[in-house]
């Protein structure tokens, strides 16, 4: 059975930005993995950082439920995820337990640093898979065979200086966007936090609205997300895109991301 792994910043990231394209690889007879790397502790104004931490993580393993994905625990807390070689060799070891096909994570681009590092490591734990000499932590065997990683969009549809990011391929969630609301409302500990410190309103309707909005730019589906596939250097076959292959109609690819992927390599 072929796997796909989400690799997320916090609980709740991958529900805002993932879990419809996670869904549908579900749907479609996929093993579906789920990691978000921090713990989600500095999430609250009102509870302290361990009772925050337990809360989280709970809300989280609920989400990865509804999901039907397997959960797998945190790594750090929030803002320690750095591009540092202890974390790096955790992710690592994820990747080669998981043996994934699939590899979602956050854009390279985005608003805070959590979300770009965590795109990072898990590009390079993706990257150091089948290299045996590279050393994990636990250890875990060097894996062999193709893995494809698709950067999401970032929060906002923008990078941190304000630019427009767009998809290369769109992924039709339209089907799924019922249950990838049920995902997130059980992060019920957030709506207050999102609402003061982020001024996101109610976080449900705000992840509707961005995903109707990614809907929109693909002029094809009422809600979507949007993928980058990151170079198949290292990683993949230069065709390979499984995204496209395994969803076929629930896809759309704008001509530009075609070119790139149908150029001789």
């Amino acid at each position: 059975m072929p796997t796909a792994l989400a690799i997320a910043a916090h609980p709740d990231d991958i529900e805002f930005l993932m879990a419809g394209t996670l869904l549908l690889l579900r749907q479609a007879g996929w093993d579906t993995h789920y990691l978000n790397l921090a713990t989600g502790n500095c999430g609250s104004l009102v509870h302290s950082a361990a009772a925050t931490r337990r809360l989280r993580r709970a809300e989280a393993r609920a989400a990865a439920r509804v999901l039907d994905a397997r959960w797998h625990p945190p790594l750090v807390d929030d803002a320690e995820i750095f591009y540092a070689d202890r974390l790096l060799r955790q992710v690592a070891a994820v990747v080669r337990e998981v043996r994934p096909a699939v590899l979602l994570t956050h854009s390279p681009e985005d608003y805070m640093e959590d979300h770009m590092n965590t795109a990072r490591l898990a590009v390079t734990a993706a990257f150091v898979r089948g290299m045996p000499n590279y050393r994990t932590r636990p250890p875990r065997p060097a894996m062999a065979g193709d893995c494809t990683v698709y950067h999401a969009l970032p929060h906002g549809l923008r990078d941190g200086l304000g630019r427009r990011i767009a998809a290369g391929l769109y992924v039709d969630t339209t089907a799924v966007q019922d249950r990838k609301r049920e995902a997130l409302a059980c992060h019920r500990s957030q709506k207050d936090w999102l609402d003061a410190t982020q001024g996101m309103d109610s976080y449900l309707e705000a992840m509707d609205a961005m995903a109707r909005e990614v809907g929109r730019r693909s002029g094809r589906f009422r809600f979507a997300e949007g993928w980058r596939r990151h170079s198949h250097l290292g990683f993949c076959a230069p065709e390979a895109d499984p995204l496209r292959e395994v969803l076929g109609a629930r896809c759309r690819v704008n001509r530009a991301y075609r070119r790139a992927l149908d150029q001789p390599r």
